[in-house]
């Protein structure tokens, strides 16, 4: 090979590191702007609001999709409905976290949050267009002699649970998969962001598009089937997620209103004058499952227990005895 061949191999060497330096310090350098991602997941919409470089739509539908085939009871193969069914299976890490933070909110809340009660919620028919009212009391009895979490164990990769149990994580999965993207975000160096599935809401840092802090609206309650916001709020580095029952109701013989959440000592569905409360906690796993927990409770036994528990805030609205709103704010929800 002469030098003049040689020469020019290495000019070309040269312009192409050159080429590929001045690419990497435009890719690190360019400013960051505001993306927005939407779509629809878990029965419901999605929403990403984020300041970064890149859009990442493609990696949360990856993530949303290895969610689902793990804890969808909606799809035949997942790894929760083989469970259901008894098949041998092994559960990933998704579902791990999940049984795990289920199981705190399960022991704190004294069993009133509870996905073990599946098989009695789908007996009430909850969800049906006819407003139907199961009062079979034999049926109820029935399934309730499996429900409790503290039957459900794992071993390794595998879930220990009796046969005829049945777990669903519908009450705080939504507040998961939040987690789980704002998670992803974070390990690009996004710090600044909105995610909110299905109402369930995670925040961090400020709307810079807006240069504020990041405002939430709460709906109002409305039986209409209408939506409104009944007031906003702000969010700093937290999570918000809401529980209503007047959208999700049915009505017996006597004009009782009674909530599709599933007292889980008895087997029927609340009877209750709460109609939404909204849980702000650290992450939306958890504001998700207290979340569901509270109206099972009731107002004054959340009261008591949030005297011990300051890293969450709750707003409930509710009916006085005369069919007025009515609101509580404990711990400080920020008004």
């Amino acid at each position: 090979m002469n030098n003049y061949t040689t020469l020019k191999k290495l000019q070309i060497i040269r312009i192409t590191l050159l080429v590929l330096l001045l690419t990497f310090v435009f890719n690190c350098t360019s400013e960051p702007k505001t993306i927005k991602v939407s779509g629809v997941v878990f029965g419901t919409t999605y929403s990403v609001i984020y300041l970064g470089q890149e859009n990442h739509n493609q990696q949360f539908d990856s993530l949303f999709n290895v969610i689902n085939q793990s804890m969808s009871t909606y799809i035949e193969d997942s790894d929760i409905s083989k469970l259901n069914r008894n098949e041998d299976v092994e559960v990933d890490k998704h579902f791990k976290r999940v049984l795990k933070a289920s199981k705190e909110v399960y022991r704190n809340s004294e069993g009133a949050f509870d996905p073990s009660i599946g098989n009695v919620v789908n007996a009430w028919n909850f969800g049906a267009e006819e407003n139907k009212f199961l009062t079979d009391s034999t049926i109820i009895d029935s399934l309730m002699k499996f429900v409790g979490l503290n039957r459900i164990g794992l071993i390794g990769n595998k879930i220990k649970k009796p046969k005829e149990a049945y777990i669903e994580f519908n009450a705080i999965a939504k507040g998961y998969g939040v987690d789980v993207i704002t998670e992803f975000l974070e390990t690009k160096a996004v710090n600044n962001y909105l995610v909110e599935i299905g109402g369930e809401v995670r925040v961090k840092g400020e709307n810079i598009e807006k240069n504020s802090p990041w405002r939430i609206g709460l709906d109002e309650p409305r039986f209409d089937g209408g939506q409104s916001v009944y007031k906003a709020i702000e969010l700093k580095d937290e999570a918000m997620a809401t529980s209503g029952t007047y959208r999700k109701f049915k009505i017996d013989k006597n004009g009782n209103r009674y909530a599709h959440i599933i007292n889980t000592k008895t087997g029927y569905p609340t009877k209750t004058s709460i109609l939404s409360v909204s849980v702000i906690a650290p992450d939306c796993t958890t504001a998700d499952g207290y979340a569901t927990a509270f109206q099972a409770m009731g107002i004054e036994r959340v009261t008591w227990f949030l005297n011990s528990h300051p890293e969450l805030k709750a707003y409930f609205i509710y009916e006085d005895e005369a069919k007025n709103l009515q609101t509580l704010n404990l711990n400080d929800f920020p008004e």
